[in-house]
This record gives structure tokens, C-alpha cells and sequence, in this order.
């Protein structure tokens, strides 16, 4: 099947949370921003965990139980720098793989308007969609997500690619028929051109 659209995941596939100053809690880092599961060893209830991206107050109130729990010195002022745009850094070949002359649209697990991280980048006008699951009411890997982005693309699922960093959350979308492709959420330093890699592979 041709592939006449493309979805992006959004943490560890376009962008990443890297800055200096949140180097001391890299592990941490990695944790809260993994995109399914609990962080290891954090007294938080299993079940609000996997609710925290369809919800913005439980998201900064989860997530700053996580960080006083970590010894974080100011877990507001941390929680304030996750959301924030300067700390997320693109990959290397996000506003190429974004320039792309399909119609694409960005699927995430997350509560907060990340639209604000695209336009310190430029690149907001390179995507047509944001789904996101604090606005649609679901989270991936539930197939209603990738379901909601192809109609508002006005493509079939069978002729959309998802590309993510995650086989259990992005890999959701096979289940309604999109073709994935899963890159690695290295440092954005160390992964220069991985989604155009793809891109090649899977879009003729």
C-alpha cells in the first residue's frame, strides 16, 4: 500500500528533553518521559500513571511526587522546565522529515500544548495535525489515537506510517493497519538522520 501520510511521535522520535541543567536526574528524566510503565521504585499509583497524559492537573501533580521523591531542590521550578520549550532540543532531521510533501500529523501521549515547541523551532507550520491525548481523550497504544489522526488527515490506516520510539506505544498503530517504524530515543547528538532514514525506506 502507498503511503500517503505520516505520523510523528513527539518525545525521543522529533524532539528530546535535554538541558544541562537537568543533567543531575538524567535517569529520572528518562523515566517520567518513557512513553508507557511506571518509574521504578516511585510510590505512584499504577493506574493514575497511566491516566497523567489525559489530564493536566494529575500530569504536574504526579510527576512533582516523582521529582520531591528523587530529592529534586525545587520539584515545581523541575516540573516548570519539563514543560517548557527551551529544554526540548530536536533531532537532527526533524525539520526535514517534518518538510516532507505528505500531510502529516504529530500522535503523543502528553498533557501540555507542546505546539509551543515546534514554534520556537520554526516547524509548526510543517505539520497539519496535533493529536494529542490530553485534547482527544486517549492515549496510545489504544487504536482510537492513530484512528483520530488518518481521518483528520483524510487518509485510510493502511496508507499512513507511524514512526515512534516505542513498540508498545507506537507500535498501537499496526493495530489499525498503519505501517511502523520504530527509531531509537537516543541523544539527539548521537541519532543524526534516523527518521529520514526511514522515511526513505517506507515512503517511495
Amino acid at each position: 500500500m502507498t503511503i500517503r501520510a505520516v505520523l510523528f511521535d513527539f518525545s525521543g522520535t522529533l524532539f528530546r528533553l535535554e538541558h544541562d541543567s537537568l543533567a543531575e536526574h538524567a535517569d529520572l528524566m528518562r523515566a517520567l518521559t518513557a512513553p508507557v510503565g511506571v518509574a521504578e521504585g516511585l510510590d505512584i499509583d499504577p493506574d493514575e500513571w497511566q491516566r497523567r497524559d489525559l489530564d493536566g492537573d494529575l500530569h504536574r501533580d504526579l510527576h512533582v511526587k516523582a521529582l520531591v521523591a528523587a530529592g529534586a531542590r525545587d520539584p515545581h521550578d523541575f516540573y516548570a522546565r519539563l514543560c517548557s520549550p527551551p529544554f526540548w532540543q530536536p533531532y537532527p532531521d526533524t525539520a526535514t522529515a517534518l518538510g516532507t510533501a505528505l500531510p502529516t500529523a504529530v500522535v503523543s501521549n502528553i498533557a501540555w500544548d507542546i505546539r509551543t515547541v515546534f514554534a520556537r523551532h520554526g516547524v509548526q507550520d510543517r505539520v497539519d495535525e496535533f493529536v494529542l491525548s490530553f485534547e482527544v481523550g486517549h492515549v496510545k497504544p489504544d487504536p482510537k489515537i492513530f484512528r483520530i489522526a488518518c481521518d483528520r488527515l483524510g487518509v485510510h490506516p493502511s496508507e499512513a506510517l507511524m514512526v515512534g520510539d516505542s513498540e508498545e506505544a507506537d507500535g498501537g498503530a499496526a493495530a489499525v493497519g498503519c505501517q511502523v517504524a520504530i527509531v531509537p530515543p537516543l541523544e539527539t547528538g548521537e541519532r543524526p538522520d534516523a527518521l529520514l532514514r526511514v522515511l526513505r525506506e517506507h515512503v517511495a
